[in-house]
């Protein structure tokens, strides 16, 4: 009987599903320059994001504790998916003949294909607490979408969805999957809101302007809310989960990673697979490094301006302290729908600024030769998304090799894509092109940044 004497797979039972999430921010401290309310330019406070948010969420928000807990309704339904399996890449390692040693955790084993439902089921059964009937939504490539249109289902929630123009064109099959879940979706901009309706010469849509038509519906009703899947505090706390329970695998692995890579559109699933690294970085001084990969036709990490924004195109959300390129800046229509955004995770900007966090930019071209070798290796088809991560693994697997060093190194691999086939197709026949990121039209934007407190 042939016995496989090297471990690929390390998987934890459902019994070690983490039992809370990691709240960075008790690390970070109190945030130097606090969100700002869009019209008096104060420091927000609870009853501002009230008409949004369940008080449960804005206190996570804003929480100091170092570990929250997470219910057990949530555990419950995690446990559809979780834990998710981490993967050594041993056939990647071997075509790529490299010394690093290559893991990734795989989210794409969730029902909507992703990491997004961690925190989908979570802000559903907040907002299912505090009586709220219906939640409202942007979505760029439909992973968000698809996820809160799930967690909805979960909670018996209606969920409304306004979907980017360019990603409702590109991917049908992720409506059709909202759809299927009980959620009703719309192509932003749409001319069901004024937001919308103002936006109209904007024909691709983008993430700004989804999330302007989500809040507005939002504003509009008291048993509405409106739910983001990315940027905010308690997104980027409910995706710790990932990081959690990769620490326990890789104990079970024996290693501990030199590199923690994740691609960064808003910054959620970053945040996930980092956010628990970082903290040992942070309070035992570990020496990982971490690097954020962005597209670069959308690159706000490397080539935005470190200022107050808002977070929507038509400045109704709060203003927040992060790299951007202007609140209506569009970016160019790349496949990788889930990564166009204008600004960042509040917290994952401080961290680049203070240099714990390196970023690099990707164009999309090198993301798809990434994912297409990653694929013809491990088998499984990368999005869009996570295969700007995949190229940064690969190239730190490959300058180990140059090295002559064992380096270890560890990607969220966030989710499949076998909703993205147009965008390989166009790849493999020789169509796909890196779309050009317009500077002018970023200076233009970055001219028409809210008045507001300088950051240092």
């Amino acid at each position: 009987m042939h016995c496989v004497s090297e471990r690929t797979k390390f998987e934890l039972p459902e019994s070690e599903i983490p039992t809370a999430w990691v709240n960075l921010g008790a690390d970070l401290g109190p945030p130097p320059h606090p969100p700002l309310h869009p019209g008096t330019k104060e420091p927000l406070t609870p009853d501002d994001l009230a008409p949004l948010f369940p008080m449960a969420l804005i206190e996570q928000e804003m929480s100091a504790e170092p570990e929250i807990e997470i219910p057990e309704e949530v555990r419950e339904i995690y446990a559809l998916w979780r834990p998710t399996p981490l993967f050594r890449a041993r056939r990647l390692e071997k075509a790529l003949d490299t010394p690093a040693h290559i893991y990734y955790k795989y989210e794409g084993v969730s029902p909507a294909g992703s990491h997004k439902p961690n925190t989908a089921v979570a802000q559903a059964y907040y907002n299912k607490a505090e009586g709220i009937r219906k939640l409202t939504t942007e979505t760029g490539a439909g992973q968000w979408g698809s996820s809160l249109a799930l967690a909805c289902q979960m909670f018996g929630l209606e969920c409304e969805v306004f979907m980017v123009g360019v990603s409702y064109d590109q991917k049908p099959y992720r409506r059709a999957m909202m759809e299927t879940w009980g959620a009703t979706v719309h192509r932003s901009p749409s001319n069901l809101t004024e937001a919308g309706r103002s936006q109209a010469s904007h024909e691709s849509g983008s993430l700004g302007i989804a999330i302007s038509e989500a809040v507005e519906l939002a504003l509009a009703a008291d048993d509405t809310h409106y739910s983001l899947g990315s940027v905010l505090g308690h997104v980027c706390l409910h995706q710790t989960v990932i990081g959690a329970e990769a620490i326990r695998q890789l104990e079970l692995a024996g290693e501990y990673p030199d590199v923690v890579i994740g691609c960064v559109g808003g910054g959620s699933n970053f945040a996930g697979i980092a956010y628990p690294f970082i903290r040992h970085k942070l309070r035992e001084g570990k020496s990982t490094r971490f690097i954020a990969a962005e597209p670069a036709a959308c690159p706000t990490l490397t080539r935005g301006v470190y200022a107050y924004d808002f977070g929507d195109t038509v400045g109704m959300t709060p203003l927040m302290p992060m790299y951007t390129l202007g609140h209506d800046f569009v970016p160019p229509p790349v496949h990788a729908g889930g990564l166009r955004y204008h600004g960042d995770a509040p917290s994952l900007c401080a961290l680049v600024k203070e240099g714990v966090v390196e970023a690099t930019a990707v164009h999309q071209t090198k993301a798809f030769e990434a994912a297409v070798q990653f694929a013809r290796a491990e088998g499984i088809i990368p999005g869009p998304e996570p295969s700007h991560a995949i190229r940064v693994a690969i190239d730190e697997a490959l300058a180990a090799k140059e090295a002559g060093e064992e380096r270890v190194i560890l990607f969220n691999l966030s989710g499949h894509g076998h909703f993205d086939m147009a965008a390989y197709d166009a790849y493999l026949r020789g169509e796909l092109t890196d779309l050009e990121f317009s500077e002018e039209e970023m200076k233009a934007a970055l001219e028409r940044l809210p008045e507001a407190p300088a950051l240092a």
